[in-house]
């Protein structure tokens, strides 16, 4: 037994240490330190390299006090949110940002604007400038002789551009965009066209109805489905001369067919204290491709289908007057 002893005090010993031991590892573990968040991740989407968010303001993201209002171009808002996105866009949830605005576009390196009756392009604008002339002095109709072709900028008729969108209230938006035209102007922005779920998603507003204003169609309330289209004033006939530059300009007893971004107050889709605009009517607005999908309805459109609204027969290079965009980060 005396041999027994140092053993017993032996096994005693590890069971002692044992249980230190458990306790140590049953404590809490320590905070882990916060990391900053990588640039670059996988969306949800599956975009493997595309940055979650694009946009941090030097001062990085603050609360901004509710009683204080920034101005957005012509637009004043009130601003009680945090800084995520750009000032002239929206942010949806904080998942993504959204233009408020169909795009007008500039030239990237001058900022000078294009003119937004034709396309994008130099050797396209100088084309349609020629034939707008012709197709006025061959028009059918009275309206079509009478109404003037719009001038473009001298630069958009000789100069080497590059189309750059931007996102600004009162302004004529831009037609006679392709989808590929409108992705690389997003592209010269910083900003990418928006996937046809983040568009309709902004579409329907924080309550996700099915117009901007609701659930119900109502008439007026966005720029959709008048009753004159521009081809058939200008031409006799809608089907026809869909690149002539003064489509856009043609007005009714409503006023001008295309209006300038944000002059209806009731074609809003809301988020908290600041809203989306025209989302529905004005311009079909391109979305991520190809294949070429553009959503929304134009102005001359017969649909009441609002933020579900699609068209899809089209190559991702087509254009012509109906057809804008907006960007989204």
């Amino acid at each position: 037994m005396v041999g027994s002893r140092p053993l017993s005090l032996l096994v005693w010993a590890g069971l002692l240490g044992c249980r230190a031991e458990k306790s140590d590892n049953e404590r809490e573990p320590a905070p882990k330190q916060a990391t900053a968040p990588s640039s670059r991740t996988k969306d949800q989407r599956g975009n493997a390299g595309q940055p979650a968010v694009l946009y941090l303001p030097a001062e990085g993201l603050g609360v901004v006090e509710s009683g204080q209002r920034e101005r957005v171009g012509f637009w004043e808002q009130p601003i009680a949110v945090r800084r995520r996105c750009p000032p002239e866009m929206v942010d949806i949830r904080g998942e993504y940002c959204i233009d408020r605005f169909e795009a007008s576009l500039q030239d990237q390196r001058t900022h000078r604007p294009f003119s937004p009756y034709y396309p994008a392009n130099v050797q396209d604008t100088q084309h349609w400038f020629e034939q707008g002339q012709i197709l006025r002095a061959t028009s059918k109709t009275e309206a079509g002789r009478s109404l003037a072709v719009p001038v473009p900028p001298e630069y958009q008729l000789t100069g080497s551009v590059k189309p750059m969108a931007i996102s600004v209230q009162n302004q004529v938006p831009n037609g006679y965009m392709s989808g590929a035209t409108a992705a690389r102007a997003c592209q010269n922005a910083g900003k990418r066209l928006c996937t046809a779920s983040e568009w309709r998603s902004a579409c329907r507003g924080q309550k996700q109805s099915r117009y901007p204003y609701g659930d119900e169609y109502r008439q007026g309330l966005c720029n959709v489905f008048r009753a004159t289209h521009p081809a058939g004033v200008l031409h006799g006939d809608p089907s026809v001369h869909h690149l002539d530059p003064r489509l856009n300009l043609v007005t009714d007893s409503d006023g001008p067919l295309l209006r300038k971004t944000g002059e209806l107050a009731t074609c809003r889709s809301e988020f908290g204290s600041d809203a989306v605009f025209d989302m529905v009517g004005n311009l079909d607005e391109w979305v991520a491709g190809p294949p070429g999908l553009f959503l929304g309805g134009f102005y001359a459109r017969a649909t009441r289908d609002g933020c579900d609204s699609e068209i899809s027969v089209h190559a991702y290079e087509y254009l012509d007057y109906s057809l804008g965009f907006r960007c989204c980060l």
